[in-house]
């Protein structure tokens, strides 16, 4: 894919790999390609998928539940890492 918005991410990841050690990156390109040799991305969801029902604690803290959302309408499903 090719646009503004890849080109920005290139951008971010070039900058964030400048700012930190060498071997720090080196380890995480080779957890990734790790993960890329497993077949896990043949796996994933992708967009457009269903997601199977589930019932999770928001960052807010009360529990979100998919069910209950898909009775006001079309869903979008983000995902983030948080703070580690």
């Amino acid at each position: 894919m090719t646009g503004p918005l890849c080109r920005r991410l290139a951008e971010m990841r070039a900058e964030k790999e400048a700012a930190r050690p060498a071997a720090a990156t080196a380890i995480m390109n080779a957890g990734t390609e790790s993960l890329r040799a497993s077949g896990i991305l043949e796996r994933v969801r992708r967009a457009g998928d269903r997601a199977p029902l589930f019932a999770r604690p928001s960052v807010a803290g009360p529990t979100v539940r998919l069910k209950t959302l898909l009775k006001r309408g079309p869903v979008v499903l983000s995902f983030f890492r948080g703070r580690w």
